[in-house]
């Protein structure tokens, strides 16, 4: 599903809530969340937000994180 950037704390807290919860209350189920974020930009990003979203991403372990030339 998409998530509206602007309302992503409050939808977030909803799937927990209605979606996640329910299933991992359940006994032996296993649950695995992933999230994907794609942002584009006409003129590209800035050294310091690369850098930025680079690093955070790094220190929060996400498994794939990059920039790509467009």
């Amino acid at each position: 599903m998409e998530i509206d950037p602007q309302r992503v704390h409050k939808d977030m807290g909803v799937i927990v809530e209605e979606v996640v919860q329910r299933l991992t209350s359940q006994v032996g189920c296993e649950v695995e969340i992933t999230l994907e974020i794609s942002a584009r930009r006409p003129e590209g990003f800035d050294e310091n937000t690369v850098r930025t979203v680079s690093e955070n991403s790094r220190t929060l372990k996400f498994e794939q994180y990059g920039f790509e030339e467009g």
